[in-house]
Order: structure tokens, then C-alpha cells, then sequence
């Protein structure tokens, strides 16, 4: 069977495919945005991501924790 990550690569890879096939360029730009933008508040809300940890390196803090 194919490990959980490789699956949602490829179910990721293919949302994004066909968006792009379907609905052109924009349609597609805006949905990778758009699961970015969740995948991203799915760690925060997991604790798996430091929103302070975030701030800062967009900052461009160094940290070593």
C-alpha cells in the first residue's frame, strides 16, 4: 500500500492538474494558494507550527529551537 503522504502528494498533484486543465492558469494559481493558506493553518491549529516562530522568521530572526 502507498504510505499516507505519497497519497495525499498525489491527490494533491492531481487537484491541481486538473484545476489548471479545466479552468486555466488563475483558476489553478489561486487554489495552490488557497491549499497552501490551509495546509498552513492546519499545523497552527495542530500546535505544529509557532505562529510567533513564523512572525519571526519572516522578520528575519535567526532561532535555534
Amino acid at each position: 500500500m502507498i504510505p499516507s503522504s505519497t497519497r495525499t502528494g498525489i491527490l494533491v498533484g492531481a487537484v491541481l492538474a486538473l484545476t489548471w486543465i479545466v479552468l486555466g492558469f488563475w483558476a489553478f494559481f489561486f487554489v495552490a494558494v488557497a491549499m497552501a493558506l490551509g495546509a498552513l493553518i492546519g499545523r497552527i491549529v495542530d500546535g505544529k507550527l509557532s505562529v510567533a516562530g513564523l512572525v519571526d522568521a519572516f522578520r528575519g530572526k535567526r532561532s535555534s529551537s
